[in-house]
């Protein structure tokens, strides 16, 4: 007890309190996430995130030479479709801009983990994560052109596979397409907990994937249940995934916390398109210090139990900490 006890001892300089850190974060579990169009010369950047870019594969390639330079071992990539129709069939188009995007990483032997976003909502005419029937997402409808994307990809040469999709049973049916096409060495991230929420907007702008009628409610988790992430999470284990995500973070740093305490498999956590928006939005008017905020809430998100990140910072981190 005090005197004694002086907590304060151990913060008195940034050396002491380097080295007692519990928490450090570091580019090693950074995943990058990218998103790529059709065509060639096509670079542009997404209104609301600043530094986030739009871009055909050859420009996407040229962004992964300066991701893997930068030490950030990883990036996501998400597909966008010049060509839309009920079923999203360019999804699993084997000259698809992510299937072209993949090729390319590989042809340049860029050393980065190449993982691939598997959904349909960047594809359907109508914006939702599967087919329609009867005015519904028909949920097992779905799950065989899921699959069929994630071969695709797994043909290109991804490394992972991440379907965000939040179908029931999807895991089980990409595994199977998977390992009956001989790429059962291919792991598959899924996003297993993934809320409806109100932080996605600046994504829907950047994929172009905003739903045409309706939302999501009825495939994507409730905000409001903790519980029920773990059944998702349990249900995409047994059906075969390797890693698992959860999907906002920082609203959800409790539910990243009951995953890392209930299961021992990487846990991965997307700060995503809404909170990286808002960071951006308050350091151009002077409200935030971007680096110190930047850092506390990936700490944050680290703390809270997440292996790896996903996060439209990366970049930025890679550099202020090489600094």
């Amino acid at each position: 007890m005090f005197p004694v006890e002086r907590p304060r001892r151990l913060r008195r300089t940034e050396a002491i309190r380097g080295m007692v850190r519990e928490t450090r974060v570091s580019t090693r579990g950074f995943i990058y996430p990218m998103f790529v169009c059709p065509g060639s010369g096509v670079r542009v950047e997404i209104s609301s995130m600043p530094g986030v870019y739009r871009q055909s594969a050859d420009k996407l390639l040229e962004e992964c030479r300066e991701v893997e330079s930068l030490g950030i071992p990883s990036v996501m990539l998400f597909g966008i479709a010049d060509q839309k129709d009920e079923r999203g069939s360019e999804a699993w188009s084997p000259t698809g801009a992510v299937q072209k995007a993949i090729e390319g990483i590989r042809r340049a032997k860029l050393n980065l983990v190449v993982m691939t976003d598997v959904c349909l909502c960047e594809y359907t005419s109508h914006g939702h994560c599967g087919v329609i029937e009867k005015g519904e997402v028909a949920n097992d409808a779905t799950l065989p052109l899921l699959a069929d994307e994630a071969l695709s990809h797994a043909r290109a040469g991804a490394d992972v596979i991440a379907p965000s999709d939040m179908m029931d049973g999807r895991v089980a049916a990409i595994r199977r397409a998977l390992d009956a096409n001989g790429f059962t060495e291919l792991p598959i991230l899924a996003y297993a907990a993934k809320y409806c929420s109100g932080f996605y907007g600046p994504f829907r702008e950047a994929a172009q994937s905003a739903p045409q009628f309706g939302d999501r409610r009825s495939y994507q988790m409730d905000p409001a249940n903790g519980r029920e992430a773990l059944r998702e999470v349990e249900l995409d284990l047994e059906e075969g995934a390797d890693m698992v995500m959860v999907k906002p973070a920082l609203a959800y740093l409790d539910v990243i916390r009951r995953v890392r305490e209930r299961f021992d498999v990487p846990v991965a956590a997307y700060n995503v398109s809404g909170e990286y928006a808002m960071v951006k939005a308050a350091v151009r008017n002077g409200w935030l210090e971007e680096q110190r905020v930047v850092m506390e809430i990936l700490t944050g998100i680290q703390r809270a139990g997440a292996d790896m990140i996903l996060t439209y910072h990366a970049k930025d981190v890679a550099r202020w900490l090489k600094a």
